[in-house]
């Protein structure tokens, strides 16, 4: 692709946005291919887990204003914001558990294409800024529904209104990341967690992905029901069974996604 690299290992995939020039803006090319890549994992049972990262020290420094057709037309300004929900969704609704690898800037879209992951790992030089205010513009790429789900309504308003810069180390205080760790060790770090997640069995980490996702949506009766449903699906799978055996032989257990 011409815009991000899509990389295969061990049942892992990466995705690099690779506009190194640009801090790896997204422009409406990287959006579709953006888009074209989340939908194909979707449909590959063989990928275990997802890594998104930016090439050249930087994640993302959110969509490339440089690129925008100024005096366009609302209706074309509506079908771009239509194309970024869908990348939104399409990276939301992977089944695969995803993680976030963030070294330098994370702003606007790219902070939220960050906090749209499942696992977020920074490096102890990312920066992370909901940075759309200073822009005149408002939250997208999901923001307004991730923000108050991740900090909390009023911390929420405060990352959006004053569109402030956060250290790595900030970040991790609001809950915005799951871990910081040296720029030297991010790699393999992110190795590691993501080889955990491959080895894992697909089939329950996704149903449980599911039920996160789902958790602010329904109630508990039906989060319960939704859970028993789940929990029979899973003992029907050859997974379970391989898990149950593994215990009594006291080994690990080698899991298929069947």
């Amino acid at each position: 692709m011409e815009t991000i690299d899509v990389t295969v290992s061990d049942h892992i995939v990466t995705v690099t946005l690779n506009r190194p020039a640009k801090k790896n803006a997204a422009n409406e090319t990287m959006w579709e291919e953006l888009r074209e890549a989340f939908r194909s994992i979707s449909e590959d049972s063989s990928t275990r887990a997802v890594v998104i990262t930016g090439a050249a020290g930087s994640f993302c420094s959110g969509a490339d204003l440089s690129a925008r057709n100024d005096g366009a037309p609302a209706r074309d300004q509506r079908g771009t914001m239509r194309l970024v929900g869908d990348v939104a969704l399409a990276l939301h609704r992977l089944p695969q558990p995803t993680i976030a690898k963030v070294r330098g800037v994370a702003v606007g879209a790219g902070c939220n294409l960050a906090l749209g992951c499942d696992l977020v790992v920074a490096a102890d030089n990312a920066r992370f800024s909901e940075i759309f205010a200073k822009r005149s513009l408002s939250l997208d790429f999901g923001g307004s529904w991730l923000l108050p789900r991740l900090v909390g309504m009023h911390r929420a308003k405060e990352l959006a209104f004053f569109a402030d810069i956060l250290s790595a180390a900030d970040a991790l205080d609001y809950g915005l990341v799951n871990r910081v760790v040296p720029d030297a060790e991010l790699d393999s770090f992110v190795d590691g967690w993501a080889r955990r997640l491959a080895a894992a069995p697909p089939i329950a980490v996704a149903q449980s992905k599911r039920l996160l996702n789902n958790a602010f949506a329904v109630t508990l009766e039906e989060a319960l029901d939704d859970e028993g449903v789940a929990q029979t699906v899973n003992f029907s799978t050859n997974d379970t069974a391989e898990a149950m055996r593994a215990f009594l032989d006291k080994r690990d257990p080698v899991f298929t996604g069947r």
